[in-house]
């Protein structure tokens, strides 16, 4: 995230306004503005794995 400088603010929105896919097993990826958010949610929890450019 910080290497590609992106801050935490924009991966939250990512998250909550991108379109989303599914990556096997279990992993959520959320496509929004120039990035892509891989997470998994656990619960109520959104653990980020990774941030990567589109």
């Amino acid at each position: 995230m910080v290497a590609r400088g992106i801050s935490e603010k924009e991966v939250e929105e990512g998250i909550k306004r991108g379109s989303k896919g599914l990556q096997k097993p279990s992993k959520i990826l959320s496509y929004y503005k120039y990035f892509c958010v891989v997470y998994k949610k656990i619960g109520s929890d959104f653990y980020v794995v990774t941030v990567k450019p589109r």
